[in-house]
């Protein structure tokens, strides 16, 4: 873990902000705290936190509405946003990860494996600045090779489509995000006016009969992610 990296901690509940912010600062980083959504963006303006952990039930201005603002904003396109909550309707978490969340993360609060959590997605981040000046993404036992659109399993050479390696590039950069079917068409058939989300299932069918049914997972009524759990 790098020191000093910066956290925000979003909960209109004082116990539950003194909590997670006692065991992050035991762990080395550097913690500030906001009471609602509304003052969450303000402080996320001037301290350009690395990574954003926001309630979503709060006062004046709740998580998913924070989130999707500050999505919105160029400064915070990358910023990782991990929601907590005590709501464990399905709902809840769908709408989260709709507008941009990168985890999801339910109350009651067990430090030990909140930190852990934590440290894991600051470390893939990590490693995710290191693939950028790379060609090849190396992930499970699957080796991306971005120059020649091959996708290596073991020995064996895969050849995929364009967009089938497009789609499985962009779910491998990022293991176990979930991408809505928004963000996937956004990101690989931005300048199609005709695809529609139909395109992209058929596309994770063909994937998975080409490099096997255990990397891509589904997570219902949200999109698809590259599954290393």
């Amino acid at each position: 873990m790098t020191a000093k990296q910066k956290i925000l901690v979003v909960d209109d509940e004082q116990d539950i902000l003194d909590l997670i912010s006692y065991n992050l600062t035991k762990e080395g980083y550097q913690v500030f705290t906001a009471s609602n959504g509304k003052l969450a963006i303000e402080k996320a303006k001037g301290e350009n936190p690395d990574l954003i952990i926001l309630d979503v039930m709060m006062p004046v201005m709740d998580g998913i509405e924070a989130c999707r603002i500050m999505r919105a904003m160029p400064e915070f396109k990358h910023t990782f946003m991990v929601f907590l909550t005590a709501r464990s309707e399905e709902y809840s978490e769908i709408a989260g990860f709709h507008v941009g969340a990168d985890d999801y993360i339910a109350k009651p609060i067990k430090p030990r494996a909140l930190m852990s959590r934590i440290n894991a997605i600051l470390r893939r981040n990590s490693q995710e600045v290191a693939e950028e000046v790379s060609d090849k993404l190396e992930i499970a036992d699957l080796v991306i090779d971005r120059d020649s659109f091959l996708v290596y399993r073991a020995e064996e050479k895969i050849v995929l489509a364009k967009k089938e390696f497009e789609l499985l590039y962009l779910l491998a950069s990022k293991p176990n995000k979930v991408y809505t079917r928004e963000q996937i068409l956004k990101a690989i058939w931005e300048d199609s006016v005709v695809v529609t989300n139909r395109t992209i299932d058929v596309h994770i069918r063909k994937l998975r009969e080409k490099i096997g049914d255990n990397y891509v997972s589904t997570v219902k009524g949200v999109g698809y992610k590259f599954d290393l759990s």
